[in-house]
């Protein structure tokens, strides 16, 4: 997870800093000791800062992303996993085993996506729609059938109404595996390209082989 390695890396970076502060603050410039530590607080906050620009510039290099982009990609991250911690909230609501596991392969599904577009911002572009619509669509629908099947009334409009709910939950999910194919697409052409190139060393690798020995073999005749 990208996050995560550069929270790390970040946070290990600004501890020698703000240790090394608070001794120049209070044994170079001589300020009291409560005083050098809150100086020293703050300069750990300023270099964490820093360091995250520059991460952050690291990362829209490496991708090709504009900082523009990289900042929309990462609130339509942080929305997304704000609308998974909502799907989330709705394991309990629900009254059946199939609708159970129908949530539980949309959580699985969605939260795979969300993954992959974190260490890899610029699959974002390929997958837009899920995080545009898909997703939202997805909380939406799983609120109102959450919120019809707790009714104590079951009237025919609201049977039918869960029906179609569900109807409409089941191809959400089946768009949502076309959205993880789609974000996969590339790593998959990738890896296709990988093989191919292994199988065509491998073959030039076997060739030579096979001549050596045939000229072994010409060299025993000769001498016979």
């Amino acid at each position: 997870m990208i996050d995560v390695k550069y929270f790390i890396i970040r946070h290990l970076l600004s501890i020698p800093i703000f240790f090394g502060s608070w001794i120049a603050f209070q044994s170079g410039l001589g300020i009291h000791f409560a005083l050098a530590g809150i100086f020293s607080v703050g300069t750990y906050a300023i270099s964490n800062q820093l360091l995250k620009v520059v991460q952050s510039r690291m990362i829209v290099s490496k991708y090709g992303l504009s900082m523009a982009e990289y900042r929309h990609i990462n609130t339509q991250l942080n929305e997304a996993k704000t609308k998974l911690k909502q799907l989330n909230g709705y394991y309990m609501k629900v009254r059946s085993i199939r609708a159970f596991k129908q949530l539980f392969e949309m959580n699985r599904l969605a939260k795979r996506i969300v993954q992959i577009v974190k260490t890899d911002p610029k699959k974002f572009y390929q997958v837009e729609s899920f995080f545009y619509a898909h997703l939202e669509t997805a909380v939406e629908l799983t609120s109102k059938y959450t919120l019809l099947v707790s009714q104590p009334v079951k009237a025919q409009d609201i049977q039918i109404a869960l029906q179609d709910t569900r109807e409409t939950l089941l191809e959400l999910n089946q768009v949502m595996e076309k959205d993880l194919r789609q974000v996969l697409s590339s790593d998959i052409e990738h890896l296709r390209m990988e093989l191919d190139f292994a199988k065509i060393s491998l073959r030039k690798q076997d060739t030579p082989l096979l001549l050596k020995g045939d000229l072994q073999d010409d060299r025993k005749t000769i001498g016979s």
